[in-house]
């Protein structure tokens, strides 16, 4: 049997690997450094109790629940694919909720459970290009939870010198110890009822991918592109 069959069908194997991940990402950010870039975006949002939409690419999630300021609720959107839910058990260990749910699955219930957290005054988490891509062109679910939320969009990216950028359909990425990373946080976009949804969505995947290339920029490393977008049916 292989390891991947393995890891599915063993309960204690998925629990150990998603241990394993979150004692990774503890000891790359306590080796690293790890500056913050327009960290006052979200500080501000956070001080105020002002739920938001946290965006960013399904390659980066790597070390993003060190981005997220301690004790502050955030509900991450979570395919309900085998890797989904190693995510998402990787993230509990940081004090991350998640929903389960995509485009393909679960949709709905998923998008009501997101309006809820943020009627709350929670926040969520959402990675527009997954669960399967393509790689790092946004999809219509992110704005429209925007529209019908009134809730900001709020895009941020990581990079590191050293990265690994496994030959995934995101090229996940993957810092080594003792890198030198960085944080980047963008401004908040919003979505008026009224506004056009493609040309919103076309918004937040360019300012995704400018604070990518940012990143990336400020750790010394080559830029990751895009997949080609699709062509129109």
């Amino acid at each position: 049997m292989g390891l991947a069959k393995r890891i599915g069908k063993s309960e204690r194997l998925r629990g150990l690997l998603c241990r394993l991940a979150a004692l990774y990402i503890r000891l790359v950010h306590a080796t690293g450094r790890w500056p913050v870039v327009r960290g006052e975006v979200p500080a501000a949002l956070w001080d105020a109790g002002q739920p938001f939409i946290l965006a960013f690419w399904h390659g980066r999630i790597l070390m993003m629940p060190k981005s997220w300021r301690a004790g502050i609720p955030i509900h991450m959107l979570i395919s309900q694919h085998r890797d989904g839910q190693l995510i998402a058990r990787t993230v509990a260990h940081f004090g991350i909720r998640t929903v389960a749910g995509s485009s393909t699955r679960g949709g709905m219930q998923a998008l009501r459970a997101m309006l809820k957290a943020l009627k709350a005054g929670e926040c969520v988490g959402i990675t527009p290009d997954g669960p399967k891509g393509p790689r790092m062109r946004a999809s219509a679910g992110i704005v429209n939870v925007a529209r019908l939320s009134g809730c900001p969009i709020v895009p941020a990216a990581y990079s590191a010198a050293g990265r690994r950028l496994l030959r995934s359909w995101d090229r996940f990425l993957v810092p080594p110890p003792f890198a030198r990373g960085a944080f980047v946080w963008g401004e908040p976009i919003t979505v008026g009822p009224d506004d056009d949804l493609d040309q919103a969505r076309l918004r937040v995947e360019a300012a995704m991918n400018a604070l990518a290339d940012e990143a990336d920029a400020l750790a010394g490393v080559a830029p990751v592109p895009p997949a080609e977008p699709e062509a129109a049916p």
